[in-house]
């Protein structure tokens, strides 16, 4: 949970200073790619667990 709360205080912090120097976000501005983000990373946690299981 901790991971988590710096994780998302330290993008705060950096779409607040990307903001104030008026630059554009690095991150993808709309829902479909958070999506896109989370899909790559659910995959790379399938492909943990099955090779995990393989290997067990």
């Amino acid at each position: 949970m901790k991971e988590i709360a710096l994780a998302l205080l330290s993008g705060v912090a950096v779409g607040v200073i990307f903001k104030l120097i008026r630059l554009p976000i690095p991150a993808p501005p709309v829902l479909a790619g958070v999506a896109g983000i989370f899909g790559v990373w659910l995959g790379a946690y399938g492909v943990t667990m099955l090779m995990e299981k393989l290997t067990n």
